[in-house]
């Protein structure tokens, strides 16, 4: 789906006109009509806004361009109701809500997350020796255990 159709998706969705739209993020009228014909798009800090007034991120209002990962465990973020909150409330497309909540990481190191995910992703399809063989292959290329 592409950026105009999203963003009158969003707004169609919300049961907002485009004159309600614009007022809610301080716009005129006309910036909404020439966003949902494809004029033009906004701009990277109206993107924050819209995602911040909306609650929908970033990746969401641009189609979802890049599939993210979360940078501490490797889940793919599939959905915005994984991703995590900055304090601010602000998504984080880093890191998934479980990683990564209050401002705060979850687990204080590499181990502590494998033996969390071996634990609770082994299965009789996914046996634990797989789980962690993947997972210490997987998490020491992430971002966040790089530094």
């Amino acid at each position: 789906m592409e950026v105009k159709d999203i963003l009158r998706n969003l707004r169609e969705k919300n049961n907002l006109t485009q004159e309600q739209m614009a007022e809610r993020v301080n716009v005129t009228r006309q910036a909404v009509s020439r966003w949902e014909t494809g004029e033009t798009q906004p701009n990277p800090e109206m993107l924050k806004v819209l995602s911040r007034k909306f609650d929908v991120s970033i990746n969401t209002l641009l189609g979802s361009p890049r599939t993210l990962i979360c940078q501490c465990c490797g889940m793919p973020l599939s959905e915005d109701s994984m991703i995590s909150r900055d304090t601010d409330g602000n998504f984080d497309e880093e890191y998934c809500k479980w990683c990564y909540a209050d401002g705060k990481f979850t687990y204080e190191s590499k181990e502590q997350l494998i033996d969390f995910c071996v634990e609770h992703l082994a299965s009789d399809a996914w046996p634990k020796e797989q789980v962690r063989a993947h997972m210490e292959a997987v998490v020491p290329t992430l971002k966040h255990w790089k530094s």
